[in-house]
């Protein structure tokens, strides 16, 4: 048998650092803090509050996948916003969350990149799949003051092996191989996705910043769309709306939405 983890320390709300106008709350139990965050923009919540949870009980990754963690092991949190951009601007702000998180946890894991459209992939090189260490899933909703949006953000950062819930996923502690003190973490992903927000004003930037980072591009995919259908190809390029440019032997596949599976090489 593995040996239970030690006690994990509660986040210290009082250290927490907000950017500015931005409001942190945190719970100790949430079913899901985007669906619950969901229910207070409808309801007439203004922009800008960061809803946490020490532990999500009915998490929802992409394509309705659960996400669920032991309490006090990850950050689970999500980010009411309202980007004043065009629309057609809004398809890039999963593939923004997703740099902006791979950038505040770059000092602590070098080898860390993006799987399109925006999980956070440790030692994704040529040879792996990579391993999955947080994930994030953005909704639209609409409101009598417009539509908003409801940014899902969850990291792995304590989980021990037995914890995690598939093979192919770790941990920050996992990769550190270091206790990781969860406060001062949160405080620095959210200051990473408030500052980097400006790039939703520039997407051509923010497109050139992501390809640096997307370990996607240039891997042989699979392409696993909406209706059931299954195409293999080589991810080719983020196209200026966000999508992946996948080549297949039937021509060009662009992929806005679906699951994209590394495929590893024989």
């Amino acid at each position: 048998m593995s040996e239970s983890p030690a006690p994990r320390p509660p986040i210290d709300a009082a250290r927490l650092v907000a950017p500015t106008g931005w409001r942190i709350e945190v719970e100790d139990a949430t079913p899901s803090t985007n669906a619950a965050l969901g229910e207070r923009g409808r309801a007439g919540e203004n922009p800008g509050l960061v809803l946490v949870t020490e532990h999500q009980t009915a998490g929802r990754g992409r394509l309705d996948r659960v996400w669920e963690t032991p309490p006090r092991a990850s950050l689970t949190f999500s980010v009411l916003l309202r980007p004043d951009v065009p629309a057609s601007s809004w398809s890039w702000l999963p593939l923004l969350t997703g740099y902006a998180v791979q950038a505040a946890l770059a000092d602590r894991l070098p080898d860390i990149g993006l799987k399109w459209p925006n999980d956070v992939l440790v030692d994704s090189g040529e040879l792996g799949a990579g391993r999955k260490v947080a994930g994030i899933l953005v909704e639209r909703i609409d409101t009598d003051r417009g539509p908003m949006a409801v940014v899902g953000i969850g990291i792995n950062v304590d989980q021990t092996l037995d914890e995690l819930p598939i093979a192919l996923a770790t941990s920050v502690a996992l990769e550190t191989g270091e206790p990781v003190e969860r406060t001062g973490l949160l405080s620095q992903v959210l200051g990473s996705l408030h500052g980097l927000q400006g790039l939703l004003d520039d997407t051509a930037a923010l497109r050139r910043a992501y390809a640096d980072v997307c370990v996607t591009l240039g891997r042989t995919v699979d392409v696993h769309l909406p209706g059931g259908d299954v195409r293999r190809g080589q991810a080719l390029d983020i196209d200026a709306t966000g999508a992946l440019v996948v080549g297949t032997d039937e021509g060009t596949l662009t992929v806005a939405a679906g699951d994209v599976v590394h495929v590893r090489p024989a």
